[in-house]
């Protein structure tokens, strides 16, 4: 079966586009690549209790084993060797990305207090888009009562953009709540 999101994204968000931008074929149109979920472990860098916590808790959210990854160099201010475990890494692509994405915009944003919308302005010039969720524990996968420690993470959604407006206005097409200013 098909993500929902995909099949809006199909349907309505691709003629949408190309009315607002003038496109003249659908191939013009942006499109998803991948989203990439970030999550910092500090200074639970040697605890390993910490660190298999968060590897569960993020596989849990997004269905996917993460990669964990390490510093490329000692920074002697954080406490930081070269090697050292510094966080886990998700790389969603295809119906994986639709699901997480679908799941992230109906249950998870709602659930952060104070919610009025996201800046339009986390992007970069590429046609990535960076949300950052200061508690894992807004999506509904993580159980509040078996967590280690609250921790943050980052979801950048790559698209194939080439401006920040086509960046922003696909992203609202599909249904993601960012502001208008």
């Amino acid at each position: 079966m098909e993500p929902r999101l995909k099949k809006r994204y199909k349907e309505v968000v691709i003629s949408n586009m190309m009315k607002k931008f003038n496109y003249r074929n659908q191939m013009q149109v942006p499109k998803l690549e991948k989203v990439v979920i970030n999550m910092g472990i500090g200074k639970d860098n040697k605890d390993t209790k910490a660190i298999e916590s968060a590897e569960k808790e993020i596989s849990l959210i997004t269905g996917q084993k993460p990669v964990i990854t390490r510093a490329k160099k000692s920074i002697a201010g954080f406490n930081l060797r070269k090697g050292d475990i510094c966080g886990l890494m998700v790389t969603l692509r295809g119906d994986r990305m639709w699901e997480f994405l679908d799941r992230m915009i109906t249950v998870a944003l709602p659930r952060v207090r104070d919610f009025n919308g996201l800046p339009p302005n986390s992007v970069d010039g590429r046609g990535s888009y960076t949300i950052g969720i200061k508690e894992h524990v807004i999506f509904p996968e993580v159980d509040y009562n078996t967590i280690y420690k609250i921790r943050g993470m980052n979801v950048t959604i790559v698209t194939t953009a080439k401006s920040p407006e086509e960046t922003v206005e696909l992203l609202r097409e599909i249904g993601i709540p960012i502001r208008r200013e």
